[in-house]
């Protein structure tokens, strides 16, 4: 459950992390106040939504078992755990 949810935050933190690079590259100083006004942080945290919501798409069309699928739980057989499948 951390994977998935440690890439929602990687794909909600990448429109900054790129903001950063080009105030570093542009040397504009990326930890002045003056370089993050507030009409571009949203526009960022705009960005950075859309990205993640795509990713929640995604994630969920992508990932899972396939439709009409039937789950065999975990169990016992003879002593010794077998874990759940999907068939």
């Amino acid at each position: 459950m951390i994977r998935p949810a440690l890439t929602e935050v990687g794909l909600f933190l990448i429109p900054f992390a790129v903001y950063v690079v080009f105030l570093i590259a542009s040397r504009s100083g990326f930890l002045v106040r003056a370089s993050w006004p507030l009409h571009v942080v949203a526009k960022l945290a705009v960005g950075s939504l859309v990205l993640a919501l795509i990713g929640f798409a995604l994630l969920a069309h992508f990932s899972g078992a396939p439709p009409n699928s039937t789950y065999i739980p975990a169990h016992i057989e003879n002593g010794k755990f077998v874990p759940g499948v999907e068939k």
